[in-house]
C-alpha cells in the first residue's frame, strides 16, 4: 500500500492535539483558560480538583487511539481491530464537531466567539484528514477484513 499523507498527517496532527491535552494538564488553570476548556474547568482546577485532569486526560488518551489508527490506515502501524469502522467514526466526529459552529451562529451567536472559531476550523482540517485518507486508503482497507 502506498504511503497515504493524509493519514498521517491525520495521526500527526492527533498526536499534537493529544500532546497539547497533556500540556493543559501540566500548565494549569491559566492553560485550560487560554486553550478554551471554558471557566469552570479553570476554576476546578485551582481549587485542586483531579476532575480537570481526568477529563482532559481521557481526551488526550482517545486522541492518541485516533492518531494510532490513523497510523494503521496508513499502513505505518500494525493493523487494528475494526479499522474501516473507526476511521469513519474519527472522521465523522471530527467533522461534526467542526459543523457545529454553523447552528451556534445561527440561533446563538452571542455564545460564538473567537475560540470558537478556530477551534471549528482546526477540527474541520482534522476531519478532512481524517475523511480523504480513509477514501484514498479505503480500495485498500476494503481487501482485508473489518
Amino acid at each position: 500500500m502506498p504511503t497515504n499523507r493524509w493519514l498521517l498527517a491525520g495521526g500527526a496532527l492527533s498526536t499534537v492535539a493529544a500532546a497539547l491535552h497533556i500540556a493543559v494538564i501540566i500548565g494549569g488553570p491559566e492553560w485550560y483558560r487560554a486553550f478554551g476548556a471554558g471557566e469552570e474547568m479553570a476554576r476546578a482546577a485551582e481549587r485542586g480538583s483531579s476532575r480537570p485532569a481526568i477529563i482532559t486526560f481521557a481526551i488526550a488518551v482517545i486522541l492518541a487511539i485516533w492518531a494510532l489508527y490513523a497510523f494503521s490506515g496508513a499502513g505505518k502501524i500494525r493493523r487494528l481491530p475494526l479499522l474501516k469502522t473507526a476511521l469513519v467514526i474519527i472522521s465523522a466526529i471530527y467533522l461534526l464537531r467542526a459543523l457545529l459552529l454553523v447552528p451556534s451562529l445561527l440561533f446563538k451567536p452571542e455564545l460564538v466567539d473567537t475560540f470558537a472559531v478556530w477551534s471549528s476550523l482546526v477540527v474541520l482540517i482534522y476531519g478532512l484528514a481524517y475523511s480523504i485518507g480513509t477514501w484514498r486508503a479505503w480500495p485498500a482497507l476494503r481487501s482485508s477484513p473489518t
